[in-house]
């Protein structure tokens, strides 16, 4: 039964029980209103409670609360006093003399109670994700031959791909010395020799996509060959320079899961700004990624971000998004696996080449956001067994 349907059935029978009670407390036994509606959503909760405690996917960041006995408590009080002062008053306005006549003054008493429940879930949803990310976990060291692997998704880059290549080499030179550094390109179907061109600048690696699939595609497929402990990935264009990728560096051997660069933390360095129209284009994606994202992030969208690799593997193997919102479903799964998180502030320089659309993009944006809601109601994230979780904190 995927995660919709078992919140939908639980969801159900703690409303059934909740009407039951109240209807054989009041009609039945002639309890005052406001005790019969106290005892009957007193009884609804706890119901909620052990259903949700057997039924409800415990890896879903968005039902975690039902697990943390405090703040449920606080939320379902809230709710429990809403619908009390709710019922009273329209039973006082109303007095319905029969059961049926108690129903229909209770569903406006349950419809301000759901308000309040979904606002202090939502409160406590971020509290509990936020307290997940806060703080670093230092775990063994992760798997991989280099110290560090750099992943360059490329579209039809075959002119600046050599320049590229060999300015992550050059400015990433102490990593080369001190551990290693391995420099994967995929080329994204591109027609214009990128791959070749990747290949003859001493790329380690150069992963070819036989079609243009997008780049959250040729990400994932870099990140899935990468064999750095590290693996970080930044555009061809080097809108970011790759010295900046040392700090990230840092922050993952420091015991970060994820470090993700942040265009908007004070600390940021912006050399040449991008237009003004894709400067609010990436202010309103930052809007819209409250529709599946918990967590309040300055930026999702920087291009800039960096895993140890078994979290790398373990988000990236449940990526399904190929195009402009794979970064927001990357920061999703980071959320569900409860992975720590660092924003990096970072120096950017803007390309003036860009393959961003902004009509289209925002389009396919609030799809796949729609999409990536779907992937969580009907399970598609859901881990196996915990087989591919990450090891335990040391």
């Amino acid at each position: 039964m995927n995660l919709l349907r078992r919140f939908v059935l639980v969801g159900t029978i703690a409303t059934l029980v909740d009407v039951a009670v109240l209807v054989l407390l009041r009609q039945r036994l002639g309890w005052p209103v406001p005790a019969a509606d106290a005892a009957a959503v007193a009884t609804a909760t706890a119901c909620s409670w052990l259903l949700h405690g057997w039924l409800t996917w415990p890896d879903d960041p968005s039902q975690r609360f039902y697990h943390s006995a405090r703040p449920y408590l606080a939320t379902a009080t809230a709710a429990l006093l809403v619908d009390v002062a709710v019922l009273s008053a329209l039973a006082a306005i109303g007095d319905p003399r029969t059961w049926w006549g108690l129903v229909v003054v209770k569903l406006p008493a349950l419809a301000a109670a759901f308000v309040v429940r979904s606002a202090n879930y939502r409160r406590v949803m971020v509290e509990v994700v936020r307290d997940d990310q806060r703080r670093p976990r230092p775990r063994p060291e992760p798997p991989g031959t280099h110290r560090l692997s750099v992943v360059v998704p490329a579209y039809r880059e075959a002119d600046r791909i050599p320049d590229t290549v060999g300015t992550i080499r050059s400015e990433l030179a102490a990593v080369v010395a001190d551990g290693g550094l391995e420099v994967v390109v995929v080329d994204d179907g591109s027609d214009d020799g990128t791959a070749a061109a990747a290949e003859a600048a001493g790329a380690d690696r150069v992963v070819v996509l036989e079609r243009n699939s997008g780049k959250g595609a040729a990400v994932r497929a870099g990140v899935m060959v990468a064999d750095g402990r590290t693996v970080a990935f930044i555009d061809a264009d080097l809108a970011y320079s790759p010295s900046q990728l040392a700090r990230f560096l840092e922050r993952i051997e420091d015991g970060w899961d994820v470090a993700v660069g942040s265009r908007q933390h004070t600390d940021t360095l912006t050399v040449v700004r991008a237009g003004r129209l894709r400067e609010v284009g990436g202010r309103v994606v930052n809007v819209l990624t409250g529709l599946v994202l918990l967590g309040r992030y300055r930026d999702t969208q920087c291009g800039l971000k960096a895993m140890r690799s078994d979290a790398a593997r373990l988000v990236f193997s449940h990526c399904t998004v190929d195009r402009f919102a794979f970064d927001v479903e990357v920061f999703h799964l980071v959320e569900r696996y409860r992975l720590s998180l660092v924003e990096v502030p970072v120096t950017v320089v803007n390309s003036s080449r860009s393959t961003v659309r902004i009509v289209q993009d925002s389009w396919r944006l609030l799809t796949d956001l729609f999409r990536i809601r779907r992937n969580a109601r009907v399970g598609r994230y859901e881990l196996a067994g915990g087989v591919d979780r990450l090891p335990p904190v040391a």
